[in-house]
């Protein structure tokens, strides 16, 4: 048995509250609303584990069934996790809902719309030594050229029972050095190997809707933001907007690139222990500003976004928004501010797969750190 592997209830658990990933504590494709029920309620303050389901292994174009998938990979069946067994075999996906295993609605106590959600990313843990990088169904940056199994035996060696518009590459998690490694075939004999930087590309709030909310598209909410810097030591800001917050997470990535270009990154299973505190309306400035959006804070850098289905638009978002960060939380006067943004800080392509684009700021704490 792999020491990456974590069934639910086994190794660490440092929360004080824990949340699995079973048939009602999990929506598939579906985002949680306002009127869905909390799976768990904590008090502001308090911290969770929990144990989060990648989708990749269980889509229909993979066969609906993680077991015979993943044993074309060599992988036993003991080496599945036994709540993707299960969620595969009990929950139900229509073929056009979102793929997103998405865990939670979680209660916040105290949590008003107002408020600010902080989330303090504590720890996050392979459960699997193993994961899939997939394109799929003409999306990705380049739809109308991949993916291309044309003429290829090896693609079909790396994914053999994926449809034909679906190619998804098989990686598997060794230790180097004491530094986590993702390798995947590379053909002729040959391994591509990467380091491993484990984050959640799905962390949000319930929006203030009655409505069904697609997986898919992130938002003011959160959602699938698939900002790659939201890794173990890095906190997260979302705008509260119902009672009780309505905290979810899903999506778990164990590496992604900027862009994240072929449709997904390295998509697989994480134990994920987080500290989730509100942040009163009144002192929701001292924090991010007058922010009304997904903002992130690293121990080096200041991380406002944007997002819009418009690329650049969302461009335009994330350097109106890095603005209001340092004028309305720094003082930095606005002209002043776009300025230094243009000299001193790198505004990367968070994702530009999703039906809405994400563009993030990275702005330098050391920059200040002379001031007083």
């Amino acid at each position: 048995m792999s020491r990456f592997f974590l069934e639910s209830g086994t190794g660490p658990i440092p929360g004080e509250h824990y949340l699995t990933s079973r048939p009602g504590e999990v929506q598939w494709g579906w985002l949680p609303n306002r009127d869905t029920a909390p799976v768990l309620k904590v008090l502001s303050g308090e911290t969770v584990t929990i144990d989060t389901v990648s989708h990749e292994g269980l889509m229909e174009d993979q066969g609906s069934d993680p077991v015979a998938y993943l044993a074309q990979f060599g992988v036993a069946r003991d080496q599945v996790l036994t709540d993707v067994q299960t969620i595969s075999r009990e929950v139900a996906r229509d073929p056009d809902d979102g793929p997103h295993v998405v865990t939670g609605p979680i209660t916040v106590e105290g949590a008003e719309p107002g408020d600010l959600l902080k989330i303090d990313i504590l720890s996050l843990d392979l459960r699997a030594p193993y994961g899939f990088i997939s394109s799929r169904h003409g999306f990705g940056a380049l739809p109308d050229e991949f993916p291309d199994p044309e003429g290829s035996e090896y693609l079909r060696d790396i994914d053999r029972i994926a449809a034909p518009t679906t190619i998804s590459h098989f990686s598997q998690v060794v230790d180097d050095g004491g530094a986590l490694t993702g390798v995947m075939d590379a053909g002729h004999d040959r391994t591509l190997h990467f380091p491993l930087s484990p984050f959640l590309g799905l962390m949000g709030v319930a929006p203030d809707t009655s409505s069904p909310v697609p997986s898919i598209p992130p938002g003011d909410h959160g959602g699938n933001i698939d900002i790659k810097e939201a890794t173990a030591g890095t906190t997260l800001y979302l705008p509260v907007q119902t009672a009780g917050a309505g905290f979810y997470v899903g999506d778990p990535h164990f590496a992604q690139g900027n862009g994240e270009v072929a449709l997904t990154a390295l998509e697989a299973p994480l134990r994920a222990t987080v500290r989730l505190t509100v942040i009163n309306a009144k002192d929701a400035a001292r924090h991010a500003g007058l922010l009304k959006n997904p903002f992130l804070e690293t121990p080096t850098h200041w991380i406002p976004s944007g997002m819009d289905a418009d690329l650049n638009e969302a461009m335009r978002q994330a350097v109106r928004n890095a603005v209001i960060f340092l004028n309305t939380h720094l003082g930095v006067p606005r002209q002043a501010a776009m300025a230094y943004l243009s000299a001193a800080s790198d505004f990367e392509i968070s994702q530009v797969v999703d039906d809405v684009k994400g563009v993030h700021c990275k702005i330098r704490k050391a920059d200040f750190a002379h001031w007083s």
